[in-house]
């Protein structure tokens, strides 16, 4: 599927909104989506009638123009994701091809970065959401966040807090991911995959 190299791109951050809920495995689409609006300048703002937030800016080297990108993070809870999505995606004419999910992965290690297009949903509630209100043929960018450890449940895992050994490093792996976001809009995503599917 190509691009369309002079539509916007959709980033869309996938959580769950409220304070409880901040620092949770299950919000670090938030988390690099709050990283990319500082690197933009901007602050998330209530988009119309649509039930999210967003930031309109441009990402890519300065004086370049760069390319334009809508960040957006649904304010729905994460199993209701598609409606402000799909919305989204219809009122800044986005093409399917020029969307992606930033999400988390359990069936990848923490800290590691998959980007793919297309494909299944694995049990995440966001995209399944999204891929319902729209299809399936949108860009993700998964930040692994493991397994859960002995017979914890998969939801109890991902409404938990990033355990401290993991904070440690959830800076940096944040910002990589932002990075990945950001090469994906600008180089495409076979040139992003080489670099950050480690």
């Amino acid at each position: 599927m190509t691009t369309d190299a002079g539509a916007p791109w959709l980033i869309v951050g996938l959580g769950n909104p409220g304070p409880e809920y901040a620092m949770n495995r299950h919000n670090v689409g938030f988390m690099v989506a709050d990283l990319l609006a500082g690197r933009m300048g901007g602050r998330f703002k209530r988009a119309g009638k649509a039930q999210a937030q967003v930031v309109e800016g441009r990402v890519g080297p300065p004086g370049t123009g760069g390319r334009r990108v809508v960040l957006a993070k649904p304010m729905s809870f994460m199993n209701l994701s598609g409606g402000p999505v799909n919305a989204l995606r219809d009122f800044y004419k986005v093409p399917l091809g020029n969307v992606v999910a930033v999400h988390d992965e359990l069936d990848v290690d923490y800290g590691v970065l998959r980007l793919k297009l297309g494909g299944g949903d694995n049990g995440h509630n966001g995209l399944k959401s999204m891929t319902k209100a729209m299809g399936a043929d949108y860009h993700r960018v998964r930040f692994g966040i493991g397994r859960p450890p002995g017979r914890m449940q998969v939801a109890d895992f991902v409404l938990k807090d990033f355990a401290s050994a993991e904070r440690k490093e959830l800076d940096y792996f944040v910002d990589r991911a932002a990075d990945a976001v950001e090469a994906l809009v600008l180089e495409g995503l076979e040139r992003a995959q080489s670099t950050y599917n480690s």
